[in-house]
């Protein structure tokens, strides 16, 4: 009798009914001051996997003035993305993105700042740009962005550094003993980066 609550614990927890949760919280910054926040989230629930990244960004220089709320979902269900979205509200005006998995192929739709892109893809993808923030990209030479509904091109330039490039954008991805700890957001004006707190 005694080991029977902990037997009912351990089906109910294996079943997936159980959710398990990690969180990341990240500064983002701009020459060392910090301008905004960023959340990312990965939650198990049975055969499925959900991932968010929330950033929220205010800057205000003389000839330089950016905000940003920008948030990603994705689910994956046995290792491939079933839809993932990105909702951008910005000073520039409000955009949307939505990739989603029909069955046999995806439908992929993104309208963002000065990019827009309508498509389908059959090839399954398995990784993502959000999921770079829980693992990371090994053997990967591609990584599907949600933002542009396309693929970054990813090269390891060092042990724990992958330098990932789209079109003119390139930002480089920073990892220790596995974990994510920073992340260098290129930029024509100044270099965002995105460090770790917990």
């Amino acid at each position: 009798m005694i080991r029977t609550p902990f037997l009912l614990f351990f089906i109910f927890f294996s079943s997936g009914l159980f959710a398990q949760t990690q969180t990341h919280h990240y500064a983002i910054e701009i020459a060392g001051v910090k301008v905004g926040t960023m959340t990312a989230t990965r939650q198990q629930q049975g055969e499925q996997v959900l991932y968010s990244t929330v950033s929220d960004v205010k800057v205000n220089l003389l000839v330089y003035n950016v905000k940003i709320y920008y948030k990603t979902d994705c689910r994956f269900q046995d290792g491939q993305l079933m839809v993932s979205t990105v909702e951008a509200r910005t000073n520039r005006g409000n955009f949307f993105s939505k990739t989603e998995w029909k069955g046999d192929h995806y439908d992929i739709v993104a309208d963002q700042y000065k990019y827009k892109r309508q498509t389908t893809q059959k090839e399954k993808i398995d990784f993502s740009v959000t999921t770079l923030y829980f693992s990371e990209p090994v053997h990967r030479n591609k990584v599907f962005a949600e933002y542009f509904g396309d693929y970054f091109n990813v090269t390891k330039t060092s042990q724990g550094r992958y330098r990932t490039v789209f079109d003119d954008r390139e930002d480089e991805y920073i990892y220790q003993q596995g974990v994510l700890t920073r992340i260098i957001k290129k930029n024509a004006v100044k270099n965002f980066v995105i460090r770790l707190l917990d």
